[in-house]
């Protein structure tokens, strides 16, 4: 990388989020960008995430984009291979490659008033964008709580996103913290390998039967044929979710019959009523994230798991402590507890108008205007950002929302010609948020009684989306500029902006 490079562009991340991006400039004609990974392939959290049993709980063809339909998904919720080869895929079909960067670890981004550009650190050189566009995503950075004694542990530690492929654990004792997304795929898929399985439960999730199947050739063949076909599957995939929003967002009360269908598919698995007392959850369906698994119930009824419900307090040489003060000698401990999702580390690496860094401004809680601009970073975008989580669809549908305020974002630039760079208002920033946050107060994400990775340290829900993706789509069709504060080279320095 040149010392001295200069961009139109910065793309950070190779994720869904930032091979979007890169699609959509291209298309736009804007070739002078890279993509900044860290890692040394594409795919993100598809890249990351590679556990046993790791899969998408979104159906396969509605978790793609529509620029990039696949006719030739295996199955009806596609396996983390299969999703990362789709993004290896779409890297080359659209010509990608010569605007990744891999090995560039971004180590800070500081706003340069003088010349109007972000001057750009990496593990790899420096450079400098006009625009940066943030795709790192919520789901990049693992988060292992502090347990008294971790450090002294004399077996194996790590997380269900750095999973540790030359570990065998056939035979092992295996300590399994956490209940999550994750957790629920690992611990069938590791049940009948391991010695013994002990499963630290905080807080019982709600699971429905994941009714997957393998998509057959007479499908594929047609979805090749007919590309309507796989259009008009997508279309009700879609149609069903967007139906099911009002649910969660303006009558959580009408989620009592999902409840129930929950309740059977416990049933039907775990006999022991003590057992079915310790899984079943005292709070509103849909508070916390709904998952999905038809294995998961039926592993935990095998004799050689064991679940406690409660969180892991202390490590003791190789014994396992949990809060109610229950004991386990293992092997080995895997956590899946989950990513910093409302602190996200990126925000401690941009520094903005003001010399201050993201994490500072959002010390009070993450906020964006439309999900994509912070207050006193111009030209930043960020995709995945504050409050555009959905908990009941695909999130692709999201990113390509935001994917069109970014292209709208820079034709605006263009028309407003020279060097000039947008700074969302702070009135606009408050205002948007004001009115994502009274919506959110009827939600079952806000009323369910539950404490969820949706919430930020206040309590304050900074990551989902409280509408469908039809109202987020239009309320980010267009870059609105009385949002925004148009900046101008000074008039002192304008001589150098050319240097």
């Amino acid at each position: 990388m040149a010392e001295h490079e200069h961009v139109r562009v910065a793309v950070i991340g190779s994720g869904f989020g930032g091979l979007g991006a890169a699609v959509r400039l291209r298309r736009e004609g804007v070739t002078d960008f890279v993509v900044l990974e860290r890692a040394g392939s594409v795919g993100g959290t598809w890249r990351d995430n590679s556990y046993p049993g790791c899969a998408c709980d979104v159906p396969s063809h509605l978790y793609s984009f529509s620029f990039a339909p696949h006719p030739d998904w295996p199955r009806t919720f596609s396996g983390q291979e299969h999703i990362r080869a789709y993004l290896e895929h779409v890297t080359d079909v659209f010509g990608l490659r010569p605007h990744l960067r891999f090995d560039s670890e971004v180590k800070m981004m500081t706003w340069n008033g003088a010349k109007l550009r972000w001057d750009i650190e990496t593990s790899s050189g420096a450079l400098s964008a006009d625009v940066v566009v943030s795709a790192t995503g919520p789901l990049s950075d693992p988060k292992i709580p502090e347990v008294p004694g971790l450090d002294s542990f004399p077996g194996k530690v790590f997380h269900s996103a750095r999973w540790d492929h030359d570990y065998d654990l056939r035979g092992k004792r295996v300590a399994m913290v956490g209940t999550g997304a994750s957790a629920i795929q690992i611990v069938p898929a590791i049940q009948p390998l391991v010695g013994h399985l002990t499963l630290f439960q905080r807080t019982p999730p709600w699971v429905l039967p994941r009714v997957d199947r393998a998509i057959t050739g007479a499908e594929r063949a047609l979805h090749r044929a007919l590309p309507f076909t796989a259009k008009a599957r997508r279309g009700l995939l879609w149609g069903i979710r967007e139906l099911q929003v009002q649910a969660f967002t303006k009558h959580p009360d009408e989620l009592g019959f999902v409840e129930q269908l929950a309740k059977r598919n416990m049933g039907r698995a775990i006999k022991d009523p003590a057992l079915r007392t310790k899984l079943t959850p005292d709070y509103r369906i849909g508070c916390k994230r709904i998952l999905l698994s038809s294995e998961y119930y039926p592993a935990l009824a095998r004799p050689n798991v064991d679940v406690v419900a409660s969180g892991l307090s202390e490590i003791r040489g190789s014994t396992v402590v949990s809060a109610d003060g229950s004991e386990a000698e293992v092997d080995a401990i895997i956590f899946g507890t989950g990513f910093h999702v409302t602190d996200m580390p990126i925000a401690e690496r941009v520094v903005g108008t003001e010399g201050k860094t993201l994490a500072e401004a959002w010390k009070g809680g993450m906020e964006a205007l439309r999900g994509a601009s912070a207050a006193g970073f111009p030209n930043w975008l960020t995709i995945i950002g504050p409050n555009t989580g959905l908990g009941n669809s695909s999130m692709i549908l999201m990113i390509e929302s935001q994917l069109t305020y970014m292209t709208d974002f820079l034709r605006q630039l263009d028309v407003l010609g020279g060097r000039a760079a947008l700074d969302a208002r702070p009135g606009a920033v408050a205002a948007w948020n004001r009115r994502v946050q009274e919506r959110m107060r009827r939600t079952v994400w806000n009323t369910g009684g539950c404490t969820s990775w949706y919430l930020d340290p206040s309590g304050r829900n900074t990551t989902i989306w409280p509408g469908t993706t039809t109202e987020f789509r239009r309320a980010t069709r267009r870059v609105d500029l009385a949002e925004y504060e148009l900046l101008r080279v000074p008039a002192a320095s304008a001589a150098e902006v050319g240097a």
